[in-house]
């Protein structure tokens, strides 16, 4: 599971694109805490804590815990709205987890054994149809990643979501029984999916 990460906050007093451009020009980035059946509270956060959570490379698959005027309330990242040039984080939108709650998260596949799968050692080539599942999990038990074992897997072969061990307590999110997560196939048969561009 991915650890838990922290984030000092402060109370936003004053709402606006005035104020929110006035906090940014301050080194800070507005938020909204929301959900729980509780109102939504505004806050602001420093820009230099939040990229590097950001940079962790798991911060939408984190409870975050927030940390406002000495209350702590968890919560998951939803949202972040980047500048279109500059990728400066401009507001931070945050869910407010209550006890027992399920979260629908994005989490990254890892595969395994490539080396152990006969389809692979031919020729074949992995092609990955989806490199992050759709899942949801109560929101202490979110797994850093679902690895898929390769091994003994021939040219052909289909993994399909069905095919998957999930973590206890997780379900698939996509609600799409046949989904397939990635293929096993012949270098030709990749390449004529990439189009024939001859010209005859």
């Amino acid at each position: 599971m991915s650890d838990t990460l922290y984030l000092p906050a402060e109370a936003r007093d004053r709402a606006g694109k005035g104020a929110s451009r006035s906090l940014r020009r301050e080194g800070r980035v507005p938020a909204v805490v929301y959900g729980g059946k509780e109102a939504p509270v505004s806050i602001h956060v420093e820009q230099k804590e939040l990229v590097r959570l950001l940079g962790t490379g798991h911060f939408f698959n984190s409870v975050v815990e927030i940390t406002v005027d000495g209350k702590t309330v968890q919560t998951l990242p939803k949202d972040v709205a980047f500048h279109p040039v500059n990728d400066r984080p401009l507001h931070v939108d945050f869910l407010r987890l209550s006890g027992g709650a399920k979260v629908h998260v994005r989490v990254p596949v890892v595969f395994t054994n490539e080396a152990l799968s006969p389809g692979i050692k031919r020729g074949g080539v992995l092609n990955i149809v989806h490199h992050e599942l759709d899942l949801v999990v109560p929101a202490d038990k979110i797994p850093d990643d679902i690895q898929i074992d390769l091994t003994g897997l021939e040219i052909g072969h289909a993994i399909h979501i069905r095919d998957i061990q999930l973590p206890d307590a997780s379900v698939d999110g996509s609600h799409e029984h046949d989904l397939v997560i990635a293929t096993i196939v012949a270098p030709s048969a990749l390449k004529s999916d990439e189009g024939d561009t001859t010209v005859g």
